[in-house]
């Protein structure tokens, strides 16, 4: 099986400058845990919902939330992405990619098409739903 046969080809991106204010509400209303982000269109990196927890004051919306605790939620996405994330061609087999996952010690590889424009992405969510088949159709 091949990368693209069980990527996630339903993208929500965000961009370098946005707030983490619209990443949170991304998180909170959708069931996945890693945004690309996206400048000028090409792939910078990627933020995981744990580096939005770590970014952001655990007080908020909290009895004891104070201006600093809100002011948070404006950093910038810049300031706590992954970059240089590692990715993975949608061409590539799913062995490679769980190779990549077990080397790297990472949950998520963004799938990129030869002209580097971002295609889907790849998490182990997506292996283990894909698992029956990929051993069906290692046995072959």
């Amino acid at each position: 099986m091949q990368v693209a046969e069980v990527m996630s080809r339903h993208l929500v991106t965000v961009e370098l400058d946005d707030k983490l204010s619209l990443v949170k509400e991304i998180f909170d209303h959708v069931k996945f845990h890693h945004l690309p982000v996206l400048d000028q269109g090409r792939l910078a990196g990627v933020v995981h919902e744990r580096d939005l927890l770590r970014a952001l004051s655990p007080n908020l919306g909290t009895l004891v939330e104070t201006w600093r605790d809100a002011a948070t939620l404006h950093k910038r996405v810049h300031q706590i992405m992954s970059r240089k994330p590692l990715t993975i061609a949608p061409h590539a087999a799913l062995t490679d990619a769980v190779q990549l996952f077990n080397q790297n010690n990472i949950t998520c590889l963004p799938v990129l098409q030869e002209d580097e424009r971002l295609q889907g992405i790849l998490t182990w969510h997506d292996l283990l739903k894909h698992w029956p088949g990929m051993h069906a159709a290692a046995a072959l």
